[in-house]
């Protein structure tokens, strides 16, 4: 099943990378791109411009005042340029070439058709003998001499071989980006899955345990009940053992149902808190009157430590329920003769409340795992029976109330268990 997930996982999260190793890879390639055609471009721009804004006759005289000489080109014309990596070629109304002689003209003889001018005013690009072209071509008129189109061009060759090993190269690195993304999605699949797993495990160990659980009431009470099918004469009197026995264990299993039930139902969130003000104080005193009969038919004695009005804001019967929690843990294993103490007290910003025994203590291999559900240690099986849900629920009330948990035990001389809840509690 796990195998399964993972799998998809994998797929999932390298897709997720293989599309943003795409995405990058195409804003640096057109970007590179962009940045290597706009000098280029604005070069072409720049040579029309000036071609435009200046009449051909001007040029032609101050060429011929520079540079005095015979000139053959078809129309005694001649252009200046400002970028010489530009070549300058003159179209007649007929579409004819007129060519100027020099070496960088000769490689377009014979190929009139592929570099003639298809769109004005527009940047075009063309290959001639496996040489790239980018030209911008436009109109001129001359006086005494009619309109002519002047196309500007120039050689990209090396903008395109740059382009064509970014590509290569980017091909290379996209390979090894895949390579990369397929591991890296492997790992954080795994990775994802591990609280998934945990969660799992402790489900299955949950649903193992509360069946181990549910099955030791149901086999005792389905044990003393077939006896007494045994015995349909008996009085009640003589079967009074077997009655108690199913008396006490189908309290034991209700008490255990409804235990699982409050965690069932708090693991689906499923549970409000219904927080109002009221004075904890009062609570613990109530609470303590109640158990002092209990406390003292087993040979023990319980103290409360509630000098001061203490108001709090939670929920008062979740609340009730998490004291109860604690003085039923705190009783089962003090033993007889021992003392447990009930303390609560404010500070500034928090309510600190305590419950502190003289019991058989907890080793300290065992405290962090006390909340954990099901979980007795083995010195506490010997002194007390119990079914290891209590204080998993006492940590859902306390973390319920955004509240803290230390625990202080050694072993045969008690232990304390203090709460601290902040004073500010959404109601």
């Amino acid at each position: 099943m796990f195998r399964q997930t993972h799998i998809r996982l994998t797929v999932l999260n390298s897709l997720v990378f293989i599309i943003l190793i795409s995405i990058l890879g195409g804003i640096i390639y057109f970007y590179t791109q962009n940045q290597l055609y706009k000098d280029v471009n604005l070069s072409l721009l720049d040579a029309v411009n000036h071609f435009e804004n200046q009449p051909l006759q001007q040029q032609q005289k101050s060429e011929q005042q520079q540079k005095p000489g015979p000139i053959n080109n078809g129309t005694g014309l001649r252009f200046m340029h400002r970028d010489p990596r530009i070549l300058t070629l003159v179209w007649d109304s007929k579409n004819n070439l007129l060519r100027e002689q020099n070496r960088e003209s000769e490689l377009f003889n014979g190929n009139e058709k592929l570099i003639r001018p298809q769109k004005l005013d527009t940047l075009q690009d063309v290959v001639v003998n496996d040489f790239s072209f980018r030209y911008l071509a436009t109109h001129v008129d001359i006086p005494g001499y009619g309109q002519f189109t002047v196309q500007v061009i120039r050689n990209v060759n090396s903008e395109k071989e740059l382009l064509n090993r970014l590509l290569l190269i980017m091909a290379i690195g996209c390979g090894i980006g895949v390579l990369c993304a397929i591991a890296s999605g492997y790992f954080l699949a795994g990775r994802s899955l591990v609280p998934i797993k945990k969660a799992w495990q402790k489900q299955q160990q949950f649903v193992s345990d509360a069946s181990h659980e549910l099955r030791t009431p149901l086999a005792v009470i389905q044990a003393k009940t077939d006896l007494l099918f045994r015995a349909p004469s008996a009085t009640i009197k003589d079967k009074i053992h077997d009655v108690s026995t199913i008396s006490t264990e189908s309290r034991r299993l209700s008490k255990l149902v409804a235990n699982l039930l409050t965690l069932a139902r708090s693991d689906s969130d499923q549970i409000e808190m219904k927080k109002q003000a009221f004075r904890l104080d009062e609570l613990l005193k109530e609470i303590t009157q109640h158990y002092e009969e209990i406390v003292s038919y087993q040979g023990k004695s319980i103290h409360l430590d509630a000098p001061e009005s203490v108001k709090f804001m939670a929920d008062k019967e979740r609340i009730h329920q998490l004291i109860v929690i604690l003085l039923d843990n705190a009783m089962k294993y003090t033993k007889e003769g021992g003392e447990i103490w009930l303390c609560c007290q404010k500070t500034s910003s928090s309510i600190i409340l305590r419950v502190k025994d003289n019991g058989i203590g907890i080793a300290e291999q065992d405290i962090p795992k006390i909340f954990d559900r099901f979980y007795q240690s083995d010195r506490a099986r010997t002194e007390a029976e119990g079914m290891g849900l209590g204080l998993s629920i006492a940590k859902w009330i306390i973390e319920k109330h955004h509240g803290k948990t230390k625990v202080e035990s050694t072993l045969g001389k008690g232990t304390m268990i203090e709460l601290i809840f902040p004073h500010a509690q959404k109601s």
